[in-house]
């Protein structure tokens, strides 16, 4: 029982340690495809390169690794250069030009895989979806350690591209973000851009054997993307996809075992839940990433309105003051009639006034506490300031600056104010002749 226990847990482990492999190793060069708006260049390399296979084992009767990955490359690199041919000659877009080669040439592929399969056990279904929990089963010996080929093939493959990135990080960073900028600096763009896509080419065939060419489309992309919503700083977006990519293997292979279960079926292919884990984290990344996260903007919208209803209504509250010359008590019907804001926006604004100290109520109404009439006070200077500013500076007519200086009263901070208080001629009045507040008092 516990041979084989570790029996078991050994054939895991390897298929793991494969799938991390092929997935950082894609991911790593995923990060560029992704800068550089290529992301269906490694749909297209990916699909593309089949041709390249099969061509090699027709010609050649061979099957090894070198044998496919010279096909490979060949076929990688003439994709690049077609489609950038198609897209100079026939005067359409980057995404029609790929289009068209990788379509062709993945038929073409499938059409030679297909003559191939006759004579060899090279079959499309291997090399579309791979066979990743073979992987421990076809082992090499380096030295007296027993270790899976597709393994090997993989690390080689992931420090190839290691190798990569860091000896030509600061090419492939000002290629990637300004090609212009770095021709002028003496960097060759085209020669940095055929280089990945050559690289590309070749951790897509590395990758075949595991997880299948179109899985490896989500390995390229998908870890890159989810860490560009995390992060805008390169090395760190680097260094997350690989984490990212690195989770989506160990928790497919977990969710392939455990989650059919759940549901009364057998495990599924580890390479198809790879995939699925991988969407999943985007999908978890695109909801709550801090700041590019839909629902981070969602909340930041609203807290933002809160914000802004929070200071209307101080303000509203201050103008009343200045024309009773006493304090004012306003219920939140009056306040969210004059304001045009729903009920629900005002409530929550006078809510947070009043945890904040800003509101107190006032029979059914609510005023101004100290600490709210000083906000409201500067919130009203930025305002009448703003109006001033825009007369004065931009020639604008007096009664057409309230309702842009209600606009910039919200984003106008002390050092603003401190240059548009430099800036007005008419010292303490506005366009309207009202006065403009101190800025304490």
């Amino acid at each position: 029982m516990l041979a084989e226990f570790v029996w078991i847990g050994w054939l895991d482990g390897g298929i793991v340690l494969a799938a991390a492999l092929c997935a950082m190793s894609c991911a790593l060069l995923g990060n560029f495809m992704v800068l550089r708006k290529m992301s269906m260049m490694g749909d297209a390399l990916s699909h593309a390169v089949l041709p390249g296979l099969a061509a090699a084992f027709l010609i050649t009767g061979s099957r090894g690794s070198i044998v496919m990955l010279l096909g490979a490359v060949i076929v990688g690199v003439l994709t690049a250069l077609l489609t950038q041919l198609i897209q100079q000659l026939g005067k359409v877009d980057e995404g029609a030009s790929m289009g068209v080669v990788f379509t062709s040439l993945f038929a073409l592929g499938l059409i030679l895989i297909r003559r191939a399969a006759d004579n060899i056990d090279l079959d499309p279904g291997c090399v579309l979806y791979g066979v990743l929990e073979g992987v421990p089963l076809d082992t090499i010996a380096i030295g007296s350690i027993e270790i899976p080929r597709v393994t090997a093939v993989l690390a080689v493959m992931f420090a190839i591209n290691v190798v990569f990135v860091a000896v030509l990080y600061k090419e492939l960073k000002i290629t990637s973000f300004d090609p212009g900028l770095a021709t002028t600096l003496g960097i060759n763009a085209n020669v940095m851009h055929y280089l990945l896509m050559t690289l590309v080419a070749a951790t897509t065939v590395a990758s075949f054997e595991a997880v299948g060419s179109i899985l490896v489309v989500a390995m390229l992309i998908v870890p890159a993307a989810a860490a560009h919503l995390l992060t805008d700083r390169l090395g760190v977006m680097i260094l997350l996809s690989l984490v990212i990519a690195a989770a989506s293997a160990f928790l497919g292979h977990l969710s392939a075992i455990a989650v059919p279960s759940w549901f009364g079926y057998g495990s599924t292919t580890t390479s198809g839940m790879m995939a699925a884990v991988a969407g999943l984290i985007f999908l978890g990344v695109m909801l709550a990433s801090p700041r590019h996260g839909v629902l981070s903007k969602m909340i930041h919208r609203a807290l933002l309105g809160v914000r802004i209803v929070g200071e209307d209504i101080l303000g509203l509250l201050y103008r009343l003051e200045e024309r009773r010359a006493a304090p004012a008590a306003v219920g939140l019907g009056e306040l969210r009639q004059v304001l045009m804001a729903g009920p629900l926006m005002t409530w929550t604004a006078a809510w947070w006034l009043r945890r904040r100290g800003r509101l107190v109520a006032q029979g059914r109404g609510y005023q101004l506490t100290d600490a709210g009439r000083d906000d409201a006070r500067t919130l009203l200077r930025s305002h009448r300031l703003w109006e001033t500013y825009l007369a004065e500076q931009l020639n604008m007519p007096a009664d057409h600056t309230h309702e842009s200086a209600e606009r910039l009263e919200h984003v106008t901070g002390p050092a603003l104010r401190r240059k548009l208080s430099e800036t007005a001629s008419r010292g303490a009045l506005d366009p309207q002749g009202k006065r403009i507040p101190d800025e304490k008092q």
